[in-house]
């Protein structure tokens, strides 16, 4: 899923580009937008009723009709919000967040965190097929699940019977004494990792009995408690899942230049230097 930001005061028009936006996407694939909200949902718009059932304490509310529906509640955030929605749609635009690292279309002069795609003082001096080729060259946002998703649309999943799954994270501490890790830092030789990362794959999916591989290996700082790595194996049966996972995973620690720092509460240093 490529995500990305509009930002800009109310009267240079986020809501008028992101509609042309949503609208231009929609050809493409599955679009889902999420909005910053500075006070609560009006509560004549999202139903009497539920904001009742949040009142009363709990924790998610949905609304269903005919037509649709809406849902509130407390302890999302947005990075928690976009992971949910990467396995089933293709783009996902936020309006505001200015202070979040997501790529953005800047209205007016307003301040933003992420890299900036295209900028102008309103809605109407936005390029918009300049804008749609910019979203077209971002990373997508990759989660287990919506690596897991893609495996099971797969031409040959029909002759699977198991998927496995491996989830490298930022571990905190190895001990107790240990002083714990803040978070870590990834780089890699561009271009010459997603060679050697495509050719690992393709090692793996000539084995008899497995049907595809998907791997991914986040970059940049990633905190505690965060996923760094993913390996998703679609087999026959689940023998050849489980080796294909475990080789795979050791493939890449390998063989894929991706070079750690490493930051504790007392230090930071590259872990190859001191290997």
């Amino acid at each position: 899923m490529k995500a990305l930001a509009v930002v800009g005061a109310s009267e240079t028009g986020k809501t008028t580009l992101i509609e042309r936006l949503v609208d231009r996407l929609d050809e493409r694939g599955s679009v889902a937008t999420i909005k910053h909200l500075d006070h609560a949902p009006d509560i004549d718009t999202h139903g009497k009723d539920t904001a009742r059932h949040r009142d009363a304490g709990a924790a998610v509310t949905y609304g269903v009709d005919d037509e649709g529906w809406f849902a509130t509640g407390d302890a999302r955030d947005l990075d928690e919000i976009l992971d949910d929605l990467a396995p089933d749609h293709d783009y996902a635009i936020v309006e505001g967040f200015s202070g979040r690292h997501l790529p953005a279309v800047v209205l007016g002069d307003r301040d933003h965190a992420g890299r900036e795609l295209a900028s102008a003082d309103d809605a109407d001096g936005i390029d918009l097929d300049a804008v749609c080729t910019a979203i077209d060259d971002l990373e997508p946002r990759v989660t287990l699940e919506s690596l897991v998703e893609k495996v099971k649309s797969a031409p040959n999943a029909d002759r699977s019977g198991a998927i496995a799954t491996f989830t490298g994270r930022v571990r905190t501490k190895d001990a107790d004494d240990d002083a714990p890790t803040e978070h870590l830092e990834f780089e890699t030789y561009e271009g010459v990792a997603e060679e050697r990362l495509a050719a690992i794959i393709d090692d793996l999916e000539a084995r008899e009995g497995v049907q595809r591989v998907l791997a991914h290996h986040r970059t940049g700082v990633i905190t505690s408690g965060e996923d760094i790595v993913f390996v998703v194996v679609l087999a026959g049966h689940r023998e050849e899942a489980f080796a294909t996972v475990s080789d795979g995973i050791d493939r890449l620690k390998d063989e894929v230049p991706i070079f750690k720092k490493e930051v504790t509460a007392d230090e930071q240093f590259w872990l190859h230097e001191r290997a």
